[in-house]
């Protein structure tokens, strides 16, 4: 009797709505990719370039505003504010940290570019305009995965840590974040549909992610086995491990998500630092990306402000559009990971940290994967180009490039582990977020049913297949980010003037 009072109780704490909502069009979104896949993507397509052609400043409007804002948090008299009781200590260290905001924030994707993304923007007429393959093939990638990126990140991170730890809000979604200037509507439809569109620009960015980088792994798979196995049958097979990797930490908690991050920085920078030590390239690669990174600082805001309004090579549309809508799908649950774990910590804190551990790895990141095979492509060594140009088959090129190192099985090895870790931790912190969804009011010190839990790990997976089988092409998996984040950009921009509004009478408060 007890047992089914306990059952009936925890039954009433599910938001519903929230919860089987978007199961079932995530379902029918599933059926559709597997049933008509041609037709699908040109639906997305055509969506895609409403919102990322026509409406493309907006995303760059939001991506460089958020980044503006996040110094002026961090320098103001904001930035003092403790996320907790105002003597309260941090409750990881800086390593452990910055070890689960980093893998939090970044999913296996970031090795997947790292090492070609340079390849993408190098047979860019773009690059062409600007100067040489040298010179700016190795900007862009620095630019679209640094300052911007994490500026939506560590924003809304001390937002919502904000609204956790200070204001103790048990209610854990997006749409509570918006209190503070919706006021009694976040109790009405206004803050459902908020919820809603959080909880879909989620399963969005996990496909994304989930579907641009799998298939590396399964080709990682094929070469050090040496056979050919459908990419496609081995790409689901890696989903369901890695599936079963992220469940089973996610429902020990913090200590199995806690261990996986720390794991994985290891497996990640012990190959940053086998491909920068015996690649036989560094020389190049420090030099490369020192003159890169000064390059990106030196033209930061022309960058974020170019909108190609000719059309002359449509640049901005189809990559820098594509990444800040990117970063904002992901913004509904990796800073709201990042803000849960950063209690203890002044918003000053967060915000500088972040931008020195996340910032700092992801750049090391692309400095030392991407230019050592631009080293070898500019200086003749391997022509990576002539690959791509063949077979339209970055995965392909990512294996040639590896086949370059020395002992290069144990680096496919290496990279397929850190993958697999990366995708774990990121994607354990996901499904935690989205439990947290699934409640109506959850305590700051309570945690979701183990059963919610696995429902989210499970429907997380579940589009990643089906895109993997409609062969989704990367232009019609940038669709899906950008079509998310159209209307998510707008609430991000609430939560954040919340915050504000919040965070200054919060200061009157302590004062008096």
């Amino acid at each position: 009797m007890k047992a089914n009072n306990q059952s009936e109780k925890e039954y009433k704490k599910i938001d519903w709505m929230i919860t089987l909502l978007p199961l079932g069009i995530i379902v029918a979104l599933c059926v559709l990719f597997f049933c008509m896949p041609e037709q699908s993507n040109a639906v997305l397509s055509q969506i895609r370039f409403v919102l990322g052609d026509t409406f493309g400043t907006y995303y760059l409007i939001i991506g460089l505003g958020v980044f503006l804002i996040s110094f002026y948090v961090a320098g103001s008299k904001y930035g003092n504010i403790v996320l907790g009781g105002q003597d309260e200590k941090p409750k990881f260290s800086f390593f452990a940290w910055g070890s689960m905001m980093f893998t939090a924030g970044l999913a296996a994707d970031i090795l997947f570019y790292s090492f070609s993304e340079w390849i993408l923007y190098a047979t860019d007429p773009h690059i062409a305009e600007l100067g040489s393959i040298q010179d700016w093939a190795s900007v862009y990638p620095i630019f679209h995965w640094s300052l911007i990126p994490w500026g939506f990140y560590l924003v809304l991170a001390v937002a919502f840590g904000f609204m956790l730890h200070v204001r103790k809000r048990e209610r854990q979604k997006y749409s509570e974040a918006c209190r503070p200037i919706l006021g009694k509507h976040t109790d009405g439809w206004g803050g459902r549909i908020i919820d809603l569109l959080a909880v879909f620009a989620l399963i969005a960015g996990t496909a994304t992610t989930f579907s641009l980088a799998t298939p590396l792994m399964a080709s990682v798979i094929n070469e050090l086995f040496h056979v050919e196995l459908s990419r496609t049958a081995v790409t689901i097979v890696i989903l369901i491990v890695t599936c079963i990797i992220y469940t089973y930490s996610l429902l020990h908690g913090f200590k199995g998500i806690s261990f996986l991050a720390k794991s994985c920085i290891y497996l990640f920078f012990g190959l940053l630092a086998f491909v920068l030590l015996f690649g036989g390239e560094a020389r190049y690669i420090v030099e490369t990306g020192f003159s890169a990174l000064g390059r990106m600082v030196q033209n930061f805001f022309e960058l974020a402000t170019f909108t190609d309004p000719e059309r002359t090579t449509s640049f901005p549309q189809n990559w820098t559009i594509f990444y800040w809508a990117y970063w904002m799908v992901w913004c509904v649950a990796a800073p709201f990971f990042i803000g849960s774990i950063s209690r203890g910590r002044t918003v000053r804190q967060t915000i500088v940290g972040g931008y020195v551990f996340g910032v700092g790895s992801t750049i090391i990141s692309f400095i030392i994967l991407g230019n050592y095979s631009l080293g070898a492509q500019v200086m003749g060594k391997a022509d990576f180009l002539a690959i791509y140009e063949k077979s339209g088959d970055l995965y392909e090129v990512i294996i040639s490039i590896i086949r370059t190192l020395p002992c290069a099985p144990l680096v496919l090895v290496l990279l397929l582990l850190t993958m697999i870790a990366f995708y774990a931790t990121s994607f354990d912190s996901i499904a935690l977020i989205a439990s947290c969804y699934s409640y109506h009011r959850l305590k700051e010190d309570e945690t979701p049913h183990k059963v919610v839990e696995l429902m989210w790990c499970v429907l997380l997976i579940l589009l990643p297949i089906a895109l993997v089988f409609s062969d989704s092409s990367m232009s019609n998996l940038q669709s899906v980010s950008i079509i998310a984040a159209f209307p998510v950009g707008a609430v991000i921009v609430l939560i954040v003037a919340s915050f504000l509004k919040d965070a200054k009478k919060y200061m009157e408060e302590i004062k008096k």
